[in-house]
Order: structure tokens, then C-alpha cells, then sequence
């Protein structure tokens, strides 16, 4: 995200931050923006402004009462259709990957593997230590997590990381770099990570192996 002019003088950008700091908590556990609509998203904050200012005009509990399950039933159902349409997105997006390169190999697990330059020296199994670089995007190239861009390597027990990572960090060799395009069965899954990765998301990773140790 572009930096800009702060909205507010700094006597003033502590409360801002406060703001940013709940909406943001708020959004990692639900995405309101993609679940609802424009008009919905401004009632959704009415509601939580009312709470906050104190100027609810009917009483809470008997709204949560009375509209509690529709609530769920409709963040349910609008959850699983945006997961839906990630998946999709994804399936497509493998579909593409492959098309566009002939090398690349899809395995039995629906990882996609495709080298970038041919490593010589070892490969890692799971009970070792892995020192790499990588670079995280979403299908639509949002990036989620890179150390590239934090420009320092990370090392890590290659059995701690997702099944994607675990099988195709394996086909690699030490000074390798490869690109792994991961379904979400072997990343995230239904779940998602946080905010930085939908439920249900495909992954395409860029990794460079730097080190094995056993």
C-alpha cells in the first residue's frame, strides 16, 4: 500500500491508529469487505458506531436475540461462496500455469513444480533444516509473505511448514530455485491464514534453496 499524508494532525493520529488497530483485528477474523456489499458494509459500521457512542436505539441483546442465527446463516453462506469462487480461481489459475509452461510438472498431489534453475547439491527430507528465500503471492499476485522483499533469508525444519513446501522443497537441491504452484489441500485449506490468505486460496510460491542441514 502507497504511504500518503496522514488524515489527521498528530495530536489527533494516536485515536486514528486506535481505529486502524480494531478495524484491522476485525478484519484478519472476517473479511467483511468481500462478504458484503457497499451499502451492507455501511450498515454493518452504523451498528458498530451506535455501540461505541452509545446510541443504540433499540436494545442490543434483543437484536442479537432475534437476528443472531440470520447472521449466521448469512456470513455462512456468504463465506462459502467466496470460497467457492477462490477455488475456482484457482483451479483456473493452475490450469494457465501449466499451458503457459511446458516444463512445469503437476504431481499426484496437485503440486505444481516448475524449475527456474537446476540445483547440485542436496536434497532436502523433512527432519532437515532449510535455509531459503521466497516469494509469496496470491493467483491474482497480491503479495502475502516474501523475505525476499524483508531482504534476509529464513531458516526453518522443513516439516513445519505446509505439505506444498514439505514435497516440493524435496524435489529441489541445494542452489536450486524453483517455482511451486500449491492448492489449497496442501497449504491452508478451508481455513485460510489470517487475513493474508483466503480460505480455500491457491499459492504460488518462488523459492530459492540456499542451504540443507541435516
Amino acid at each position: 500500500m502507497a504511504g500518503g499524508p496522514m488524515p489527521y494532525d498528530d495530536d489527533k493520529m494516536p485515536i486514528y491508529a486506535l481505529g486502524l488497530n480494531i478495524g484491522m483485528q476485525i478484519s484478519q477474523q472476517t473479511d467483511f469487505k468481500n462478504l458484503l456489499e457497499e451499502d451492507e458494509l455501511k450498515i454493518l459500521l452504523t451498528g458498530f458506531g451506535d455501540i461505541v457512542k452509545g446510541e443504540a436505539t433499540v436494545d442490543p441483546m434483543q437484536v442479537l436475540q432475534q437476528y443472531g442465527p440470520a447472521v449466521n446463516n448469512l456470513l455462512r453462506e456468504r463465506m462459502e461462496g467466496v470460497m467457492d469462487k477462490v477455488k475456482k480461481d484457482g483451479e483456473e489459475y493452475v490450469e494457465g500455469f501449466l499451458d503457459c509452461n511446458e516444463e512445469a510438472v503437476k504431481t499426484d498431489s496437485g503440486l505444481v513444480y516448475y524449475c527456474m534453475k537446476e540445483g547440485d547439491g542436496a536434497s532436502p527430507v523433512v527432519e532437515d533444516e532449510v535455509e531459503v528465500h521466497y516469494h509469496g503471492t496470491l493467483t491474482d499476485g497480491t503479495i502475502f509473505d516474501s523475505s525476499v522483499d524483508r531482504g534476509a533469508t529464513i531458516k526453518f525444519k522443513l516439516g513445519q511448514v505446509i505439505k506444498g513446501w514439505q514435497e516440493g522443497l524435496a524435489m529441489m537441491k541445494e542452489g536450486g530455485k524453483a517455482t511451486l504452484v500449491i492448492p489449497p489441500g496442501l497449504a491452508y485449506g478451508d481455513a485460510g491464514s489470517g487475513g493474508a490468505v483466503p480460505p480455500g486460496a491457491t499459492l504460488k510460491f518462488e523459492v530459492e534453496l540456499f542451504k540443507v542441514n541435516p
